[in-house]
């Protein structure tokens, strides 16, 4: 389907230098490879959101995508990995950055996820993946994606959980209200990737910013 190309794609442009993306797929491959590897883990990616979850994009050419996850909604139902293609993925990919995707980074952020949120686990709005173009960076893209499921969660008092990549955006996110709580690494590689979990608490009536977004 044409959506799922163009959005996946333009997610994948967007996180090509993300941490956590360059950590899965270069694990040892040529840059081809790791590009190749990249464009179909995103792919499978869309999917998986597109068919149990909720994607949202803003600017002429899905310029920014935001993947989401609804309280009460996980995404490892068979039919969800079986229609979108990540049972296949598998064979799509080289064996360690399957090892990376699905022994080591899935398990352990179902996990921390379940740790963190406790019993809110189930009413919980997670932010899984956003990213915008780096050709349409700086117009508020990102923060408008945002800020639109803030003031959903919001109005239900529920909160939203994420995961950072990278130190630099805690920042930004923190201005939505998210606060740090615990850390994920990933340590297959030779030297460790640190995820930053963040849990925003509905604020009703708090002003959101408009502007700036997460960096790849």
């Amino acid at each position: 389907m044409d959506e799922r190309r163009e959005a996946s794609f333009s997610l994948a442009y967007a996180l090509a230098e993300d941490p956590m993306s360059f950590y899965l797929v270069r694990a040892g491959d040529s840059a081809e490879q790791a590009w190749k590897s990249h464009l179909r883990i995103m792919s499978c990616v869309f999917a998986v959101y597109r068919l149990a979850g909720i994607v949202t994009t803003v600017g002429p050419d899905y310029d920014a995508v935001a993947l989401w996850t609804p309280p009460g909604k996980f995404l490892d139902g068979w039919w969800t990995t079986l229609r979108s293609g990540t049972l296949g993925l598998v064979c799509q990919i080289p064996v360690e950055t399957s090892r990376r995707c699905f022994s080591e980074l899935g398990p352990a952020l179902h996990r921390t996820r379940k740790e963190t949120m406790g019993a809110r686990n189930n009413d919980t709005y997670y932010l899984g993946y956003i990213g915008t173009k780096p050709c349409a960076r700086g117009k508020g893209y990102a923060s408008a994606l945002i800020r639109a499921m803030a003031d959903k969660a919001d109005a239900e008092k529920r909160p939203i959980y994420l995961e950072s990549s990278s130190s630099e955006n805690n920042a930004f996110y923190a201005k939505f209200g998210f606060e740090l709580k615990t850390l994920v690494e990933l340590k297959r590689g030779p030297a460790p990737v640190t995820l930053y979990c963040m849990v925003r608490e509905p604020q009703p009536g708090t002003p959101l910013p408009t502007r700036e977004g997460p960096k790849a």
